[in-house]
């Protein structure tokens, strides 16, 4: 399965994401393989965002496990979520898994904040909690850093598939917001949304603490900060999957273009 993914992805991708892929197949393994190996320790931060999600966090959990990467998952809700999650960590102790409860609502961006600034290790990203983008992909996107300092999953590049697909009225929504952003900030890239992101950690820590956004649009401004100090961001197709229940609202799109105009014209403006 895994080789079948590498060979529809580098099909239609430059050469040079055909060799990043690749790397993960050779016997050296991949990126994230060859850091634990060198050093011992963990490669990879993944901050997972977990709003009440006891709903959907098992399909996510069960998809967890020993490689070198540290799971740093972000409570900041009132229901079972971080008593299920600490039940698997306890029945999984191999496995790095780190719960952070906080007892009021953060935001979706204050809560990833939370965790990437505390990673210690040579990456650090974050991903959904609702399982729609697995594992899997998340190591494929980690290779990417071989030639770029962040990788942002997309479901709007060629070699993307999205398996089970939003509402037309969704999707409408996510292709406009995506003009107005790439209008406003100058990005190129094709779906700053998706909950699929990865960077080496010294960038980023360097950019975090500029960045004021902490909900939806929290994306967009990390990305832009990145660009900003000069740093490498490159965007990679996924395979992905909608699990339904989207926490982005109407308001939400509404409240994150507003402060993004803000951010964009207002006393962030650069």
């Amino acid at each position: 399965m895994q080789h079948w993914q590498a060979v529809r992805k580098c099909a239609s991708q430059p050469l040079w994401y055909n060799y990043v892929v690749q790397q993960a197949y050779l016997p050296g393994g991949s990126i994230l393989e060859q850091t634990e190996n060198n050093t011992g320790i963990a490669a990879c931060t993944l901050v997972i965002p977990a709003y009440n999600e006891e709903e959907r966090i098992q399909i996510l959990l069960s998809d967890i496990t020993g490689s070198g990467t540290t799971y740093l998952f972000i409570c900041d809700g009132n229901d079972k979520t971080a008593e299920i999650i600490r039940d698997f960590g306890n029945a999984n102790p191999d496995m790095r898994i780190n719960c952070l409860e906080y007892p009021g609502r953060l935001g979706k961006g204050k809560a990833i904040r939370e965790g990437l600034e505390k990673a210690a290790t040579p990456f650090a990203g974050y991903m959904d909690a609702d399982g729609s983008t697995s594992l899997n992909e998340m190591n494929s996107l980690l290779n990417g850093l071989m030639v770029a300092d962040g990788v942002i999953g997309s479901r709007y590049v060629p070699g993307s598939m999205v398996t089970t697909r939003q509402g037309i009225f969704r999707r409408l929504e996510s292709r406009t917001f995506n003009l107005l952003i790439r209008l406003l900030f100058g990005l190129p890239y094709y779906d700053t949304q998706c909950g699929a992101k990865i960077f080496k950690n010294e960038p980023l820590q360097t950019v975090l603490p500029g960045i004021t956004s902490t909900g939806f649009e929290f994306d967009v401004e990390l990305i832009w900060r990145m660009r900003q100090s000069g740093f490498v961001v490159t965007e990679l197709p996924i395979i992905w999957q909608n699990r339904g229940d989207s926490r982005v609202k109407g308001q939400d799109a509404f409240s994150m273009l507003v402060n993004l105009v803000k951010l964009r014209f207002g006393r962030d403006r650069t």
